[in-house]
């Protein structure tokens, strides 16, 4: 019997690529719904057109309420949208990549059928990877939302020839008093994206570790610094150059900063559960997407 009996889909909107893939998949399913092996399918309403025989449209927080996996179909920017609206409900997430890196979506739109036989017969891995949770505490008084990111959590200055001024704090500890264009918080899982473009270290899943890189700093000295992710991280705004600052988590939800504004990192207790195949390799993906050590001889069995 199947893990997974009601299956749920996120894909990427007004994509031409990514809807054929959709409705490719939905026959795929539909023939699973017919023998059994699947007992429903929910595609996201945001999604038009998806409607077919057996599968129901339903708002995306339905898909979080009543889906034992959901398959999102896109590019790395689709699944970090989904995943934080997942999340809380502890729901695995499966890739479909649609999109131009697919570092996180990791299965090829060919290989959809045999993947997905693979997931219902049994034969994957569930990864947990850590979130964060973002509050802003104003020099007002005011407070915003907790906001979730997966990858990284990033302050940035909109006008872009005006630095940054900001300190950073590790609890009640003083780290560094940074003049830069803007600053990164990355997970492990982040490691990969803005902050590795930006100078950061790749840091593996598994470890319990958050990368601090600053963007462009003024001085050579100010380097990125790896902390432990179970702390509180403070970023003070200061100066009147952080006028224009902006906080974003994953770049897709923004807030902006005023200086003195204080804005607060902290490990969520939600956690990413990301769905493998189960030949699934994390240095094997830094091979084959970042051409990781491929400078080097690796020999044609390793490639």
């Amino acid at each position: 019997m199947t893990p997974f009996t009601t299956i749920g889909i996120i894909c990427k909107r007004d994509d031409i690529r990514a809807s054929a893939t959709l409705q490719r998949l939905l026959g795929i399913l539909q023939v699973r719904l017919q023998n059994g092996r699947v007992e429903r399918v929910l595609v996201s309403s945001e999604n038009p057109g998806a409607d077919a025989g057996g599968v129901e449209s339903v708002p995306r927080e339905m898909l979080a309420q009543h889906c034992g996996l959901v398959i999102v179909i896109g590019g790395d920017g689709t699944l970090l949208s989904a995943a934080r609206s997942l999340a809380p409900a502890n729901v695995p997430i499966f890739g479909i990549n649609q999109g131009r890196l697919g570092f996180l979506v990791e299965v090829k739109p060919e290989q959809i059928e045999s993947a997905i036989d693979a997931v219902l017969a049994g034969r994957f891995s569930i990864e947990e990877r850590g979130l964060l949770s973002t509050c802003v505490r104003h020099c007002n008084g005011n407070e915003t939302p907790a906001q979730l990111a997966v990858n990284d959590v990033v302050i940035r200055n909109l006008a872009a020839i005006r630095m940054l001024e900001f300190e950073t704090w590790l609890d009640d500890e003083f780290i560094c008093r940074h003049r830069a264009d803007g600053l990164i918080v990355s997970t492990p899982t982040g490691s990969t994206a803005y902050a590795l473009s930006s100078g950061g270290p790749i840091v593996h899943p598994e470890l319990s570790a958050l990368t601090l890189v600053p963007i462009c700093p003024h001085t050579l000295t100010d380097r990125p610094i790896v902390v432990p992710a179970g702390r509180l991280i403070r970023v003070i705004t200061l100066g009147e150059s952080s006028g224009g600052a902006h906080m974003t988590c994953d770049g897709q939800v923004g807030i902006a900063l005023n200086t003195g504004d204080s804005l607060e990192i902290t490990p969520s207790p939600h956690r990413l559960r990301l769905l493998h195949a189960h030949d699934y390799s994390y240095f094997s993906l830094l091979r084959n997407k970042l051409l990781w050590g491929r400078g080097l001889d690796m020999g044609p069995e390793r490639a």
